[in-house]
């Protein structure tokens, strides 16, 4: 759906793809594809505002819990959702559970009347064994995200179909969290869902990349286990949970630097 771009205050909630975790930001901490949204829209409207609730690690019910009372609060007129992908990774999946707490946060956030989007999850089986296992679960949570944003009027940037989304270049080392590139792509198609111009190329694929011989491409599947896999199961195993200790980045709406893209 084309909207005009009305909006004074824009507030994101979510986990660590919403927080930005992949992106370092210039002066410190990281950018993220929220924050490159709100630059895109402080273009058009030099008087908005823009707080970022994202946590990483959190679950939906977490999200809910600890940040839909506090977006509330500050009466935003834009809110973006995305929550989901830490339960899927979980042993112990309700997905009706998940679902039932998406639809909670879109329905009081559209009853206070703000304007609501969110996002499908792609498609990282080709590069990731990890979402590879868990594939299944992906796409049934974004059938049901689908349905339930339909039901209350909230706009889908719908990731998975685009084979893009997968090449490995949008994605950072760890497989699980959007590179420099990835953050990018996913604020230019936030961006053309909402009707801003110029970013109608979101979807494009990237150029042709040289292919990787099978020798290589194992090794790297291999340092990728000892770098990242290992040190998460470890992690897990100790009782830590992502995001224990972090706090939100961004709480309080403050006018946005419109930077240049990149």
């Amino acid at each position: 759906m084309t909207v005009v771009h009305p909006f004074l205050r824009y507030v994101a909630i979510g986990d660590s793809l919403t927080e930005g975790i992949g992106d370092p930001g210039p002066a410190g901490g990281h950018r993220g594809w929220a924050d490159r949204f709100a630059e895109i829209l402080a273009g058009s409207q030099p008087g908005l505002t823009y707080a970022n609730l994202a946590v990483r690690g959190k679950t939906s019910g977490q999200i809910k819990a600890d940040q839909l009372g506090a977006a509330l609060a500050l009466r935003p007129d834009l809110v973006t959702v995305t929550a989901g992908m830490n339960d899927v990774v979980r042993r112990r999946y309700d997905p009706e559970a998940v679902a039932a707490n998406i639809e909670e946060m879109f329905t009081r956030l559209t009853a206070a009347g703000a304007h609501v989007a969110t996002m499908t999850f792609p498609d990282l089986g080709t590069i990731s064994p990890v979402a590879r296992r868990v594939r299944p679960r992906i796409v049934d949570l974004n059938a049901r995200l689908r349905v339930v944003a339909a039901r209350h009027g909230v706009d889908v940037l719908d990731l998975f179909p685009h084979p893009f989304t997968a090449d490995p270049r949008l994605w950072s080392d760890d497989r699980l969290h959007a590179s420099p590139a990835g953050h990018a792509r996913i604020s230019a198609g936030m961006a053309h869902t909402f009707g801003v111009p110029g970013h109608e190329d979101w979807s494009e694929p990237l150029p042709a990349r040289t292919p990787v011989p099978a020798l290589k491409a194992l090794c790297a599947d291999v340092r990728w286990a000892v770098d990242h896999v290992g040190p998460w199961v470890w992690r897990r195993l100790r009782g830590h949970v992502p995001g224990d200790g972090f706090t939100a980045k961004r709480p309080v709406p403050r006018p946005v630097a419109v930077r240049q893209a990149g």
